[in-house]
């Protein structure tokens, strides 16, 4: 088949949503398929298309339907779709109808969904080469936070939670991502002044980021809303213990009652369990443990496997998944 991927994430960025379309993409041409990942709909033929964003691939979304009215078309959500727009966004809620299937990227995305729409939704756990596990630092305790610097992420949460660590604390903590706006690099820059143990390191590649993450006694994930952050997926995979917010996005990756989880926005719940993870290596073998027993979620041959069920499933006409 020829696919068409759309993402509104540009060639070169980063971003979340254009890491999924390049996985994707990755995976499809493994299984034979011809692939074009596109920005916007640009009008050239295709047997399905897989749109990533129900907001922002809105248009390229209409267009296609009603180029193609029986073509198949795939709808991937993100975290801003399932805990924002498709509640609020007129656009967003009609590319949910227009598309054949939904696709959810950790088990808990299906919630969120109304419940006329759940039969056409799949979950499809992002994948990772897993990062090597590295020495970890023996002067310090390394707690990295991996992410571009927004408020959807609540990227300062761990750094605002140095402040009520006891003073003899030996956690260090090291923050990889861009600023995306002037005003979180003045942050970042004001925290590293007043913090010694905060350093920001601004962007960095995905391989040295992996590395930072491998070096890591513990990861901390902060954002307000997820559909299935990458870096989870990568921090399973290398068996780094996470301490994550108590959002959906990050429970349905490390599964109900996993034992790292605090308080939305809440840093002095996020200070008390680094300072649990530093001090209490029963509680740090613990949330390893939980991680790694994740760890099949991550595994890029079910991925793919998932991938091409979907493929084989996609209707001869609008609304009509083969089983």
């Amino acid at each position: 088949m020829h696919l068409v991927i759309v993402t509104p994430a540009p060639p070169g960025t980063r971003h979340g949503n254009r890491t999924t379309a390049l996985r994707w993409a990755r995976h499809l041409r493994a299984l034979g398929h011809k692939v074009s990942v596109l920005v916007e709909w640009d009008g050239r033929n295709g047997d399905a298309m897989i749109a990533l964003h129900a907001r922002r691939s809105h248009g390229s979304i209409r267009r296609w339907r009603a180029a193609h009215p029986r073509g198949s078309l795939v709808l991937v959500l993100t975290g801003t779709d399932l805990y924002g727009d498709i509640h609020t966004d007129a656009s967003a809620r009609e590319s949910l109808a227009l598309a054949d299937c939904l696709v959810v990227l950790q088990p808990l995305g299906i919630d969120r969904l109304d419940p006329g729409l759940r039969a056409k939704a799949r979950v499809i756990c992002q994948s990772v080469r897993a990062p090597q596990r590295l020495n970890r630092p023996s002067s310090s305790f390394l707690v990295t936070v991996i992410g571009h610097l927004r408020a959807v992420k609540d990227p300062f949460r761990a750094a605002y939670a140095l402040k009520y660590l006891p003073p003899d604390s030996g956690i260090r903590l090291v923050q990889l991502g861009a600023a995306m706006s002037p005003q979180f690099e003045l942050e970042a820059r004001s925290l590293m002044q007043s913090e010694p143990r905060y350093r920001w390191l601004g962007e960095r590649s995905h391989t040295d980021a992996m590395r930072w993450l491998g070096r890591s006694h513990a990861m901390v994930i902060s954002s307000r809303m997820e559909g299935g952050a990458h870096v989870v997926s990568e921090a399973i995979a290398a068996g780094v213990p996470v301490i994550a917010s108590d959002i959906a996005g990050n429970i349905g990756l490390l599964g109900e009652g996993y034992p790292g989880c605090y308080p939305v926005g809440n840093e002095r719940a996020l200070a008390a369990l680094l300072s649990r993870a530093e001090t209490d290596s029963k509680f740090l073998r613990s949330l390893e443990a939980a991680v790694k027993a994740r760890r099949s979620l991550t595994d890029p041959a079910q991925e793919r496997r998932a991938i091409a069920g979907l493929i084989a499933a996609l209707p001869r006409g609008p609304g009509l998944l083969q089983n």
